[in-house]
């Protein structure tokens, strides 16, 4: 069976590396590929699904209910930022002839509308066979909303090999989305090593310094609380635990601005999947909605509204998206915000290399942001114990439910060290035989 398949077709984000890997030529033809198997719809996985439909890709494109529904804002949003990125860049520098990588922009809104069309979903625990020599079984991956770890059987000359693709793997006992689902065998595995080289601090800490944090700075200081959050997933929990915190007392009274219409028709999304949600989230989003008057939240839609918050000089807590503080609304926050002492800006998710959010957690003094320098005044708390990520126990609690060692482990999806120091970590306390962290365009006969 000649059948060429891809689980996931990410963006790659942070740095001008990433730039040039997204307009890099696909080291195979769109059109071989019969379907795409797709974990979760966060841009990092689902990005460049638009441009592998504009080049030739025509085939379905399997995912869970709630990550089709995420995906129609998060495309859309993705494209319209190409777009604009690509207006910018010709604008800025007219002098350069464009070259070949920047003469168009890597995908329109009508490449998004085009992929959204090709979508075919498929819900957790049932199995279905995207081809003759295939059968799969999406597992709830406690990551995001919708997303899945993938449990695929393999037919060739009546023998069959079973392989799971972890996609991404949530951190157990988080708000919103239910726990990872264990597995117990596979031939072979493909494992996320995101945070494979170290631990998350405990949620009772994480909470108790979120407290202090906000605390701090509308009681003590009286200013405004940033928190650049993920559109998705991140700025979610987050109105969970301000949502919890003020229920137990814990909180005063807030006025907390969603300034990011990502993050509303997420939250929207969120709300319309509660069946899938953990039990307890609905319970306290429940509370929130009889209790408005102690917790307003505003969701704040068109630019001119997002301008307007400028005004707001004390009291406000303004979660705002980009979560790696690269790119939309949440840069003017900072811009307002950062060089003040009374105010404080919460991190709360991972920063990759080369992006403002990690300039910032690395402690600039200064950072230019839309071309001027703005000074570092501003208390900066970074929450690690929030990630929707697995750390490296929850990764290796993972798969030591596996009753016996994957002939094969490939750890995929983490900075090279860090993901080194993962194989390694499932060498020595798993003892699993064969463990490699595989090299770009890599080809393995199992």
């Amino acid at each position: 069976t000649d059948m060429q398949f891809l689980v996931d077709c990410g963006m790659f984000q942070g740095g001008h590396e990433a730039d040039a890997k997204n307009h890099a030529a696909f080291a195979f033809k769109p059109c071989d590929i019969a379907f795409v198997l797709l974990t979760h719809a966060h841009i990092d996985h689902s990005g460049l699904l638009p441009r592998l439909v504009a080049e030739g890709f025509t085939g379905p494109i399997y995912t869970t209910a709630a990550t089709r529904d995420l995906l129609e804002v998060m495309l859309l949003d993705s494209a319209h930022i190409q777009e604009k990125e690509f207006e910018w860049r010709n604008k800025s520098r007219p002098s350069h002839a464009a070259t070949a990588s920047t003469a168009k922009p890597i995908y329109t809104a009508r490449d998004a509308q085009r992929t959204l069309q090709q979508i075919k979903t498929v819900a957790y625990d049932e199995a279905f066979t995207p081809h003759a020599a295939l059968r799969c079984i999406y597992r709830d991956a406690g990551h995001i909303l919708g997303s899945a770890i993938i449990e695929a059987w393999i037919t060739e000359d009546a023998r069959t090999l079973k392989g799971v693709f972890s996609g991404d793997i949530g951190q157990p006992a988080r708000p919103i989305v239910r726990d990872p689902t264990p597995i117990a065998e596979a031939d072979f595995v493909l494992i996320e090593s995101t945070y494979g080289n170290r631990l998350h601090r405990a949620m009772a800490d994480t909470l108790n310094e979120l407290e202090h944090a906000i605390t701090d700075t509308l009681t003590r200081k009286h200013g405004n609380v940033i928190v650049p959050a993920f559109a998705v997933g991140r700025a979610q929990e987050m109105l969970y635990l301000l949502a919890d915190l003020h229920r137990k007392k814990r909180l005063p009274a807030m006025n907390i601005y969603v300034d990011s219409p990502l993050a509303t028709k997420a939250t929207e999304i969120t709300m319309r999947h509660m069946a899938i949600l953990d039990p307890d989230t609905a319970e306290v989003m429940n509370w929130a909605r009889q209790h408005a008057q102690g917790l307003k939240v505003h969701f704040v839609e068109d630019a001119e509204a997002s301008m307007k918050l400028r005004a707001i000089d004390h009291g406000a807590i303004i979660i705002s998206a980009s979560g790696m503080c690269n790119a939309g609304r949440i840069k003017h926050h900072l811009r307002d915000n950062l060089g003040r002492r009374e105010c404080t800006v919460i991190i709360t998710g991972f920063q990759a290399a080369g992006t403002l959010g990690r300039r910032i957690v690395d402690g600039e003094k200064e950072v230019r942001i839309f071309g001027e320098a703005v000074p570092v005044r501003a208390d900066i708390y970074t929450i690690g114990g929030l990630s929707a990520h697995a750390d490296q126990g929850a990764l290796l609690g993972w798969l030591s439910h596996f009753k016996r060692a994957p002939a094969h482990t490939f750890v995929v999806h983490g900075e090279p060290e860090t993901s080194a120091i993962f194989a390694d970590s499932v060498r020595t306390q798993l003892h699993w035989p064969d463990v490699s962290v595989p090299k770009t365009h890599t080809c393995v006969t199992l």
